[in-house]
């Protein structure tokens, strides 16, 4: 699987590559980073915010945050932000590229970065931030089984993403959406509306 994806984000790289956003201000925002372990299975490391923080409290996230002044581009960003979260070294991560930006319901812009570590690294969350660190299988989010489809509406545009529960790990929102598209446009998942499931929706 992941010599799949790392062909099909080579192919797009140059397109990929024009639509991440310029500096040298990247004032507003952020990073996050894909790190897949290298194995058939690749698992994907997420994390899930500490209950004490004052925004986005207990909710699951990808390793990731603000663009600081200090940050020489985004993916330096999300490397950094790993590295703090997750104890993760820069250098223990082979980059394979970003994907699309996406902006949140708040309206700050991400750029997701694909990367890929050893399955042996081990990782630890930042207690200041997080409550824990863990991985899921990618071929769980492919089988889709989903608990519900959220509806959010972002610049008056109605967008539908699956909600899942792992482990008792709730994966939804801005989260879910990374996952999602990096599925569906790089791996040619078929994860769309379902309506066979609850829906749920969003302000």
């Amino acid at each position: 699987m992941l010599s799949t994806i790392e062909e099909n984000i080579s192919q797009q790289i140059e397109e990929l590559e024009a639509g991440i956003p310029a500096g040298p201000d990247l004032a507003g925002h952020a990073a996050v980073l894909i790190a897949l372990t290298e194995e058939p299975d690749p698992q994907v490391i997420l994390t899930k915010r500490s209950t004490n923080l004052s925004t986005h409290s207990g909710e699951v996230s990808l390793p990731g945050g603000r663009w600081d002044t200090t940050d020489p581009s985004l993916q330096y960003t999300a490397l950094r932000e790993a590295e703090e979260e997750v104890a993760l070294p820069m250098d223990a991560v082979r980059m394979l590229g970003p994907l699309w930006p996406r902006t949140t319901r708040w309206q700050v812009p991400v750029t997701p970065w694909v990367g890929v570590i050893s399955p042996d690294i081990e990782l630890f969350p930042n207690p200041g931030e997080l409550d824990a660190v863990f991985r899921v299988p990618l071929s769980f989010f492919l089988a889709d089984p989903r608990i519900r489809t959220d509806r959010i509406t972002i610049d008056n545009c109605a967008i539908y993403l699956p909600a899942y529960e792992y482990e008792n790990y709730e994966i939804w929102g801005f989260t879910a959406g990374v996952l999602t598209e990096f599925l569906v446009r790089i791996l040619g998942a078929s994860i769309g509306r379902r309506d066979d499931v609850p829906l749920r929706a969003l302000n």
